[in-house]
């Protein structure tokens, strides 16, 4: 009975945000202003009960495994089934999920206060929470497919909670269709590996994939693994379906900070954690390629952009895709590591970037300036006096980002780094691609970031009178960025074990450890490389992040370089527009896929109206009304007329006559009657 409590534990956590969303959708009118209290009330909960999953579940010595199922349907032989499953694995990103999410909430008392639709926001953030743990707890692919569309569908309508703008609207339409290309192959790809071994669980995809179900035909696992893959290319924005991500920015920042932090793109990476054993080497070097291109790709476009949103959107893309590339690669401690390392200091980046935002938003109302933009970070500039508790946080989750010692990104980056070295010391070739990519967005995340800091807290404000009305923000903002800043340091993630803060191992590495019996992956070669690359991924990693540092002082903290006339020069190189521009993706998505599709849809419609409804279906319409009238017309005119009329006038005339004999004398009607007997008997004998 007592092993029954953590799974009930966890079907509560599960069913308390949805609990939130029912409440909240229904009487969130009559609660008001108070309907916060509801939400805060139940998330805290969950995060509670999940803290507890954490103290008392999380053996660090052993993987725990807990599951319930339910038969779903039954067709022929196979049987389907839906169900939970908690593991090591499960409760660390269900206490990631619960804890951004509980401070998102609180975050969102103070951002979203005085909006119209307050109850139905936070409502929105309950059924994406409940979607989201239902994506961790699944024990099946099927299972996971259902709510990860319940994910894509909580997370159109907060993208497009202010859809009064036409760019929030966008937005969010992008976001759910581009998410659909990936889900398509994800589908597939489990109805694939469903057909071939009999079961969606992902316990029995993996232990029929190890008893040789796929022995004769490697390729079509390796193909059902991308498949399945590419739902992760779509939820962690991944190189080419990373499009909708920076425009899921036209949400507010809260929900900014719960999409790029912990839950939606995190979903993805989650998801190829849960299938790793089952993918081939072919199909890992493919996802290696993706998180690399998308890591390098997305760390050049964010240091063009000066929407402050913008540069973190771009930021976690790269993240996101560090996260691809070292499962690809392999180092799947280290990919699940950083997403977990990630989901802290993003979530603090993303809630600091809105306590500016906020506070700009504000200033700017006080001296009715409704044409600068609150989120350029030209318009900013000297805020570190104005909000301390802001840039402090900010700071501490910059360096964390950049790979600084001492921060817990540090260890995760080179985690990650180190696989990519080791991969390359094993396979040798293109895949030098992959240590570079890794490296170089390394250096280029560190410029950024730092540009960013540099643009927004410090030298002279943009504008006086913006500066004179700054202030910090109240203390439902600035208590999360406070302990999510906090999170940041690498203490949090070495200790008991180790209090070195430069040692990666630490509760995280002895609860998740390597996997092994991977398909065609020989994993103990994998792990001894990745310990052999860890110092030289080390003294690179550190290399590059001063270099990237000392590139921002110089461009923007003593600005000794000149910004502007590097970028003319990178512009007549044609580089500095690619990167502004966002190497054109957009655009070339227009030119070869939405033009000839609306051109598709114009011919499509022009069949459909010009020839199909205005030949066809009309040609048929006024055939029939032409039939009609002459029928009509044959019908009045000569059956009515000529045939109907006629008989009538015959019967007329021949009863007219025959009424003629009806004189009353008797002598002629029995005269009448022997004439009538007569005639018959002569005709009986005739025949």
């Amino acid at each position: 009975m007592m092993e029954n409590i953590p799974l009930t534990l966890a079907l509560l956590n599960l069913f308390l945000p949805l609990i939130s969303f029912i409440i909240l959708i229904f009487f969130g009118k009559k609660l008001g202003s108070y309907a916060h209290w509801v939400s805060l009330a139940l998330i805290g909960l969950m995060l509670c009960i999940t803290g507890s999953l954490f103290v008392n579940i999380f053996h660090l010595s052993e993987t725990p495994i807990l599951s319930t199922s339910i038969q779903w349907f039954t067709t022929g032989s196979f049987t389907v089934e839906l169900g939970f499953l908690i593991n090591n694995v499960a409760v660390i990103m269900l206490f990631v999920v619960a804890l951004i999410s509980s401070l998102v909430h609180l975050y969102s008392v103070g951002y979203m206060k005085g909006d119209p639709r307050y109850s139905r926001y936070f409502a929105y953030l309950g059924i994406f929470t409940f979607s989201m743990n239902g994506i961790v707890l699944a024990d099946s692919l099927i299972m996971m497919y259902i709510f990860w569309e319940l994910v894509g569908l909580s997370s159109y309508l907060l993208i497009g909670f202010w859809f009064e703008k036409d760019s929030a609207a966008d937005a969010c339409k992008k976001a759910f269709l581009t998410n659909r290309v990936g889900d398509i192959g994800m589908f597939i790809g489990i109805m694939i590996l469903f057909f071939a071994i009999g079961t969606f669980q992902i316990d029995g995809l993996i232990e029929g994939v190890r008893n040789g179900a796929f022995t004769d035909n490697m390729t079509l696992l390796t193909i059902a693994g991308i498949l399945v893959f590419m739902g992760a290319v779509g939820k962690s924005a991944q190189f080419p379906l990373h499009i909708w991500l920076p425009d899921a920015m036209e949400g507010p920042t809260p929900v900014s900070a719960l999409i790029h932090a912990a839950t939606m793109v995190a979903a993805g990476v989650y998801m190829v954690v849960r299938i790793f054993p089952i993918l081939t080497p072919d199909a890992l070097e493919i996802i290696a390629y993706v998180g690399g291109i998308t890591a390098i790709m997305a760390a050049i476009i964010a240091v063009t952009q000066n929407d402050i949103k913008r540069v973190l959107a771009y930021s976690t893309v790269s993240q996101l895709g560090y996260m691809i590339m070292a499962l690809g690669v392999g180092a799947y401690q280290a990919g699940f590591f950083h997403l977990t390392t990630h989901a802290m200091f993003k979530a603090c980046l993303f809630l600091c970037s809105g306590s500016v935002i906020h506070a700009m938003h504000h200033a700017l109302n006080e001296i009715k300036d409704h044409d600068t933009d609150s989120q350029d970070m030209r318009n900013m500039g000297g805020l570190k006096d104005k909000m301390p508790i802001t840039f402090w946080a900010m700071l501490f989750a910059t360096l964390a980002i950049s790979g600084v010692p001492f921060f817990s990104g540090f260890l995760s980056k080179d985690a990650v780094l180190a696989g990519t070295l080791s991969y390359y010391n094993l396979h040798h070739g293109w895949t030098i691609f992959l240590p570079l990519a890794g490296f170089s967005a390394a250096l280029i995340t560190a410029f950024y970031m730092f540009r960013l800091i540099f643009l927004t807290f410090f030298g002279k404000p943009a504008n006086d009178k913006v500066y004179s009305h700054i202030n910090e923000s109240p203390i439902q903002m600035t208590f999360p960025l406070i302990l999510l800043a906090g999170l940041s340091f690498a203490l949090f993630f070495t200790i008991p074990f180790s209090l070195n803060p430069l040692d990666s191992h630490g509760w995280f590495t002895n609860a998740v450890p390597m996997i092994e019996n991977v398909a065609g992956l020989d994993m103990h070669e994998v792990e001894e490389g990745i310990h052999h690359a860890h110092y030289s991924a080390m003294g690179i990693s550190l290399v590059v992040a001063t270099i990237g540092i000392f590139l921002a002082v110089l461009f923007y903290l003593l600005k000794k370089v000149d910004a502007n006339k590097v970028a003319g020069v990178a512009n007549k190189l044609r580089l500095y527009n690619l990167s502004l521009n966002k190497f054109y993706i957009d655009e070339i998505y227009n030119l070869i896929i939405y033009k000839p599709f609306l051109a598709l849809s114009w011919l499509c419609s022009k069949i459909d109206w010009d020839i199909y409804d205005k030949i066809f279906i009309n040609g048929w319409g006024w055939l029939t009304i032409k039939l009609s009238d002459k029928s009509g017309e044959f019908d009045y005119n000569w059956l009515d007329q000529k045939v109907v009329d006629g008989f009538g006038k015959i019967t007329q005339y021949v009863g007219n006559n025959l009424k003629l004999t009806q004189n009353g004398v008797v002598q002629n009607y029995l005269l009448g009657g022997m004439l009538g007997v007569l005639l018959l008997i002569v005709l009986i004998q005739q025949f």
